[in-house]
């Protein structure tokens, strides 16, 4: 009975072609595992990297995709408008086929203590492979960038990594997670000004009394204000319902939405339970279907 896991992995790298495309061929080059898609955004300065295989097998390719990240990105020099701790910032394991949770927390918490040990680079475990409560939400890690923890990590206990050293070298740090299928999903506004997107994420996000299962970012990418959201539970809360808020709060401030993009996949039910009628999604083709990438690429469903 086959086993497919998913990795999402992120990288501080989206300018570069020449890194980004070693990064990926480093995960490529483990045997089992396929690339399912990748992109990079100059703005945010980051690539997200999405493969598959059994579990062993994407284990083996998170690592190496990490290896070749912290080799290639230098973190002491990197800009970029998304948050970030390190070179290879979040590398999470999502049960696909015959996978469990569990099974995923078991793959992170050890490809952590691989990291942490091999590549001396601190690993903070987040979301279900999370070891302490206060780790379980990623914004809590990334909070102040790599910028305030290079500093907090040396003197605050409670600051310290899982695995790995308490103090952060050119690579930065590193979280490693287990976690359910997300939906990452870009608003774009009709106005040039940060101030307005953070304004209306701060509407929409469940932390802040909006919508559940919504995370939300206002940032500024090619100069136009972005509501950066992840879906943690898209059956909750759909794409469409997402929109309808970011829409009633722009036009609250006298703005309206100029386009929307998906980054990475999309899982086919969460396409059938958006009102496409009311929600364009500019960059949508068939090959961001995840059952079709893996169909293609695995030969799973």
């Amino acid at each position: 009975m086959s086993q497919i896991v998913e990795c999402v992995a992120n990288f501080s790298e989206g300018r570069r072609r020449a890194a980004i495309e070693e990064i990926v061929a480093s995960v490529a080059d483990v045997n089992g595992v396929a690339i399912l898609g990748y992109e990079s955004d100059g703005d945010h300065n980051r690539s997200v990297v999405t493969f598959a295989g059994p579990p062993n097998e994407v284990s083996e390719a998170a690592f190496a995709g990490i290896c070749a990240a912290s080799r290639l990105i230098e973190m002491e020099s990197h800009r970029g408008q998304h948050p970030r701790i390190g070179a290879a910032d979040v590398v999470p394991f999502v049960p696909l086929k015959n996978v469990s949770m569990a099974d995923c927390v078991h793959l992170a918490r050890a490809l952590g203590e691989r990291v942490g040990q091999e590549l001396r680079i601190p690993v903070y475990l987040y979301q279900a492979a999370a070891m302490r409560q206060k780790n379980r939400e990623l914004a809590d890690i990334r909070r102040g960038g790599y910028e305030r923890l290079k500093n907090d990590i040396r003197v605050e206990q409670a600051r310290q990594p899982d695995f790995g050293p308490c103090e952060i070298g050119s690579a930065g740090a590193c979280a490693i997670g287990a976690r359910d299928i997300l939906i990452a999903f870009n608003v774009y506004l009709s106005t040039g000004d940060a101030h307005i997107a953070r304004r209306i994420a701060s509407q929409v996000r469940q932390s802040s009394g909006g919508l559940p299962h919504v995370k939300a970012l206002g940032l500024l990418v090619n100069g136009r204000a972005q509501v950066s959201m992840n879906l943690t539970d898209y059956r909750i809360t759909s794409i469409h319902r997402a929109v309808v808020a970011v829409r009633q709060a722009a036009r609250a401030l006298g703005h309206e939405i100029a386009r929307t993009e998906l980054v990475g996949l999309l899982p086919r039910a969460a396409l059938q339970a958006t009102e496409t009628t009311f929600v364009h999604i500019d960059n949508f083709t068939p090959d961001r279907m995840l059952e079709l990438q893996l169909a293609r690429c695995l030969g799973a469903i």
